[in-house]
């Protein structure tokens, strides 16, 4: 049985670690505020331009703009996106095992570009070749943050090395639910409530293949940035979360240890007392 001074000694450190759980419980907190409101105010806009471009591919074709069409034998890449620090629950586990799955359920050449570290050095493990790697973009991304990133997938979707693009990130659906999706962003798809619009339902000008010329790079990029934005978002609601569940995990153990204590303490004194009377009645 542990001394009084061991029970002590885990109390303290127990209380210790619960202060540093539920301050960096707060912490997340007040993040989570900033980016899920980053993330609300972004999706009409993405929503809106997938949208938009959903119809334009259904009455375009790739000789229009090749973003619009799959080049010949080119290999799919994955754009990985999860965290660079620990302590956010099982939301990065949940997105490298769901990119993971998708992988093996859909075999043929693969390539991953990841970001965040979390990402690449599970990737590493697996063996699948990594492309290149992206820190994280800090606690307020912005559009110019991920433009390199857009800009290294547009050109290399352009030259023929990828047929497909695809993101894998975690949607934030609510503080208690983070979902891993999958999201196709090269080739750009028709909408499937479209099919059949007549093409002279769009008037370009000055022409069809300027105007996707300047639309569909930032199609690329937006779509870059709401996944980053909604990846930020889980990351905080995650985090926030799972210190929670610490910090009250801390607490149910300092009870359990205060109460420990209290027996021992409570035999220490009954053994002393029947050794008091022991050497008293030996008198």
């Amino acid at each position: 049985m542990a001394s009084q001074r061991d029970i002590r000694r885990r109390i303290g450190s127990v209380k210790n670690i619960k202060q540093i759980t539920r301050a960096m419980q707060f912490v997340a907190a007040s993040k989570l505020k900033r980016a899920q409101d980053a993330t609300l105010a972004a999706r009409p806009y993405s929503e809106k331009l997938d949208e938009v471009l959903a119809d334009v591919a259904a009455v375009l074709d790739g000789d229009e703009h090749p973003l619009l069409a799959a080049p010949e034998g080119g290999k799919r890449l994955i754009v990985l996106i999860t965290t660079d620090r620990p302590l956010s629950g099982p939301l990065n586990t949940n997105i490298v095992r769901f990119a993971a799955r998708d992988i093996v359920e859909k075999p043929g050449d693969v390539a991953v570009i990841t970001v965040g570290r979390k990402g690449r050095d599970a990737m590493r493990r697996t063996g699948v070749p990594l492309e290149a790697h992206f820190a994280t973009f800090g606690d307020r991304p912005t559009f110019a943050d991920v433009l390199p990133l857009a800009r290294l997938i547009r050109d290399d979707f352009l030259a023929g090395t990828y047929s497909q693009v695809d993101i894998v990130y975690s949607h934030f659906v609510s503080t208690l639910i983070q979902r891993p999706v999958l999201a196709q962003v090269l080739p750009i798809t028709p909408s499937a409530d479209t099919a059949g619009i007549p093409g002279n339902q769009f008037i370009f000008e000055p022409s069809a293949s300027a105007v996707l010329e300047q639309l569909l790079p930032r199609y690329v990029a937006t779509r870059l940035f709401q996944a980053v934005l909604e990846a930020k978002a889980s990351e905080e609601s995650s985090r926030m979360v799972a210190m929670k569940n610490a910090t009250e995990n801390a607490e149910e153990l300092i009870e359990d240890l205060t109460i420990s204590y209290n027996k021992v303490r409570q035999s220490n004194i009954t053994r002393e007392m029947i050794e008091i009377a022991s050497g008293a009645n030996a008198r």
